[in-house]
């Protein structure tokens, strides 16, 4: 059934959810596609009979759930569907990515040791203003931007050798750090918290400045407990949400 077709009912589901449920089934059927505009206000109040408030009422609940988003000049444009990472699973980005049938790809914007910041030393069990190497990387999703990832890897770990930037486009850091190094990472902590994209984050992302992002810290560690890796990770809030299960005893 096409989202116009058939009248409102009258009865316990308000007017303006039934709209948004016409509109939702319509994206989920791909009537609407990523960066395609959903009917405007207007057009909502010319083929269902209600007054603005509900039409803006519908389109609301559906930017609520994060599946269009609101661009003055531009209306109302439909969203790519939001990538989901259960908070118990450990996994590189790539692996994260086929898991759900996203073709992964990296570009990395700087790469080399640098002195290590207080957190990353921190969280690695090195001494302060010790030298780390440094990455910085476009973690992508069938061609659109994902996440920036920023990782902090101990120069102890890497021995006599680095990756190279191609490496470094070309797959996962954790395959790289098994294979040349012998680094398995097996387990970590991570800390999740919401954050405002700055200006240069925003730029990376493709995303307006100021726009919600969520901030993974993230501290990966051998089958010995020792660090491998520290990364933190700024993924775009419209594209990524974390899932956590909950049991009640």
């Amino acid at each position: 059934m096409s989202w116009d077709q058939n009248e409102l009912t009258s009865g316990p589901l308000p007017l303006w959810w039934q709209i948004a449920d016409r509109l939702r089934k319509a994206i989920e059927a791909g009537d609407f596609k990523p960066g395609e505009a959903l009917p405007s206000e207007s057009r909502l109040n010319e083929v269902f009979g209600v007054s603005r408030t509900t039409a803006r009422a519908a389109l609301d609940r559906l930017e609520q759930e994060g599946l269009i988003v609101r661009r003055s000049g531009k209306g109302s444009l439909v969203l790519a569907p939001q990538v989901e990472q259960p908070l118990t699973r450990l996994s590189g980005f790539a692996e994260d990515m086929r898991q759900r049938g996203l073709t992964a790809s990296y570009r990395t914007l700087t790469a080399g040791f640098e002195r290590a910041s207080a957190e990353a030393a921190e969280a690695l069990g090195i001494a302060p203003e010790t030298d780390a190497f440094r990455i910085y990387r476009l973690l992508i999703a069938d061609g659109r931007p994902m996440a920036a990832c920023l990782s902090w890897i101990p120069a102890q770990r890497l021995g006599n050798r680095t990756p190279t930037t191609g490496e470094l486009d070309s797959g996962s850091l954790y395959a790289w750090l098994e294979t040349h190094c012998g680094a398995r990472i097996v387990a970590g902590s991570e800390m999740i918290e919401a954050a405002i994209a700055d200006p240069a984050v925003a730029d990376v992302l493709d995303i307006p400045a100021g726009s919600a992002t969520l901030v993974a810290r993230r501290r990966g560690v051998d089958g010995s407990g020792e660090p491998v890796e520290y990364a933190v990770v700024r993924f775009r809030a419209d594209r990524y949400r974390f899932r956590v299960d909950l049991v009640r005893e």
